[in-house]
């Protein structure tokens, strides 16, 4: 659904703090994930997140964050269109609306996840 859908006034992109992209894996596809881990660690100065294998908060697979301000946006994004290989990758901006980030927000880089967004509607 479309934040004009939900009912949200246009907002600026001035109003973006920052990025998250999630990049989702499961057991079959951890190497993968990690080897683009460290191309991303090696090409970007970006700030990862933890590793997880388990379900942590909204996301449906094991996953790990990659924290970039609204300047890097072109460059990670379009790096990673080109090189996540097949990874499905979750992107939201930084608003201060978590829920309206994880769901009107988003930009989805492979296959689309449904989240567990309960965590976001209390």
């Amino acid at each position: 659904m479309s934040a004009e859908e939900q009912g949200i006034e246009a907002r600026s992109a001035n109003d973006i703090q920052g990025w998250h992209a999630h990049v989702y894996f499961d057991p079959e596809k951890a190497v993968q994930a990690d080897k683009l881990r460290t191309a991303i660690s090696e090409r970007f100065d970006i700030k990862m997140g933890r590793w997880h294998e388990k379900l942590v908060g909204p996301h449906p697979r094991w996953s790990y964050q990659v924290a970039f301000s609204p300047e890097q946006f072109g460059p990670l994004v379009s790096w990673l269109s080109l090189n996540r290989n097949g990874l499905t990758i979750f992107i939201h901006p930084e608003t201060g609306d978590d829920l309206i980030d994880h769901t009107a927000h988003t930009i989805w880089m492979g296959e689309m996840l449904d989240l567990n967004l309960d965590m976001f509607r209390t």
